[in-house]
This record gives structure tokens, C-alpha cells and sequence, in this order.
């Protein structure tokens, strides 16, 4: 049973008994309205953030003690991608793209290069919508098998991975992946270089949460995000850092 169900548990329970009190001891609404406000904030702060696996398990890290972690990107590809196969190959470092199906189907050739060079490709939907949050089950499902046949058309490889945009999730979507089967990827370094718009403060928010077994989030998406990415290497390989794809990470978890 996942958390969430047990909420609505523990919620429903409250509920009867909530009820019977109210007719037998007069017991006051306040009491219920209060605990309805709590429940429901528990379920936004489950939904929005993705490390609390409050509607389905999504692995935000490993634990290791090899000085290894994951650097990801979503909401590729893009035309920033190739500067960041160039910096990740110069390094030899490698990283796991989430990338959406519609902007494959405008970059096939950047999706193929990252897959020939050894990087992972993982499903970020078909359309990355805003709106990704309200649809349906049906129509999630149809976005995860949209993405993934693309995918294997162009690498050859079906992607097993699967982040939901904006780390958000709800039983629509912990329904969707019971269906297709993928493996949901979370984070537990945020750099927010989709939000922070100095290079330096973006820089130093990885740098204090980064230990062995993160896996960094970052957007290949702007050539601000690029300069934090050129930063960050030297970082790793100054410190000893390996960046490894997702499935290697997991495969050398301690």
C-alpha cells in the first residue's frame, strides 16, 4: 500500500468517526475542517515533491561510498545539447537525458548522439504539458509509449527510465507507470537552473548537496545551465567525482 493510499485510509477512518462523534457528542466542525486542512496539505507536499514517494516509489539517490553520482538532464533535446555532450565527453563523464517526445521528433539526430555516446536516454512524456498533472490515465500511458517508441526507433534501445515533468506526481500517474513499467527517477540535488538566474548561486546549491550517490538535476536547456554544467566538472574531477549514468549508479549502490 503506498503512502498516499494509506492517507485516504487514515482520512476515510477519520471521517467515521468524525461523524459519529458529531451526532452522538455534538463535537464541532472546526475539528474536522481542521484535520481535512492538514490531509490536504500532506497530499500537495507528496504530489509536488517527488523524494517524499508519497504516490509511488521514484529512487532520488543511492547510497555508496564510492565518490559516484548521477548528473541528469531533462526537457531535451535541444540545441544546447550538443555543448553538453561536448563538456560531458571532454571529461569523460557520463549522464542520463530525460528527454521529451516531441522535441526527439525535431532533434532525432542530438537524441542518437547521446546514445552513441554512451550517455543514458530516459522518458520525460511527449509533451512536457503544464496541464501533465490533470490528464488521465489513459492519456499519460499513451504519452509514456509515444516517447518510448521514438526512442527505440532512433537508439535502438527501449528506455526504462522515467521521470514525471516537474517532479510532480498523483495516482494518475503511479497508475500510468504500473501499466508501462518504467523505473521512476527522482533527485535529491536540485539546482534550480530553470529558476536562479545567477550561474554562482545555482553552482554553490549543488555543491553544498552533492555526495556520493546524488543525482544532480539539471535542464540542458539554456547556455546559463551549460556554464553551471562546465563548473560543476571541474568541481567533480577536482574532488574525485565520477558522474555515471542512472543504471550504473544503481548497479554500484552500496
Amino acid at each position: 500500500m503506498s503512502k498516499h493510499q494509506i492517507g485516504y485510509t487514515v482520512f476515510g477512518a477519520f471521517t467515521l468517526v468524525f461523524v459519529y462523534g458529531y451526532i452522538v457528542n455534538g463535537w464541532s466542525l472546526i475539528y474536522y475542517f481542521t484535520f481535512f486542512l492538514l490531509w490536504f496539505l500532506l497530499v500537495l507536499y507528496g504530489s509536488f515533491f517527488i523524494r517524499t514517494n508519497y504516490h509511488l516509489k521514484a529512487i532520488s539517490k543511492v547510497n555508496t561510498h564510492k565518490n559516484i553520482v548521477a548528473i541528469t538532464f531533462d526537457d531535451g533535446p535541444t540545441e544546447f545539447t550538443d555543448k553538453v555532450l561536448n563538456l560531458l565527453n571532454k571529461d569523460k563523464h557520463k549522464a542520463t537525458f530525460f528527454c521529451v517526445g516531441n522535441r526527439i521528433e525535431n532533434l532525432p539526430v542530438t537524441t542518437k548522439r547521446i546514445a552513441e555516446e554512451g550517455h543514458l536516454i530516459g522518458n520525460h512524456t511527449y509533451s512536457h504539458s503544464k496541464q501533465i498533472g490533470f490528464k488521465n490515465t489513459k492519456g499519460l500511458v499513451e504519452e509514456l509509449n509515444t516517447t518510448d517508441r521514438l526512442i527505440e526507433e532512433i537508439t535502438g534501445r527501449l528506455p526504462v527510465y522515467f521521470r514525471p515533468p516537474f517532479g510532480v506526481t498523483n495516482p494518475n500517474i503511479m497508475r500510468a507507470i504500473r501499466r508501462t513499467k518504467h523505473i521512476v527517477i527522482g533527485w535529491n540535488v536540485r539546482s534550480l537552473d530553470t529558476v536562479l538566474e545567477d550561474e554562482e548561486k545555482i553552482l554553490s546549491r549543488i555543491k553544498r548537496q552533492v555526495k556520493p550517490g546524488s543525482i544532480i538535476l539539471l535542464h540542458d536547456t539554456s547556455e546559463k545551465s551549460i556554464h553551471v554544467l562546465e563548473r560543476l566538472l571541474i568541481y567533480l574531477n577536482d574532488n574525485s567525482y565520477r558522474s555515471v549514468t542512472i543504471d550504473e549508479l544503481i548497479k554500484l549502490q552500496s
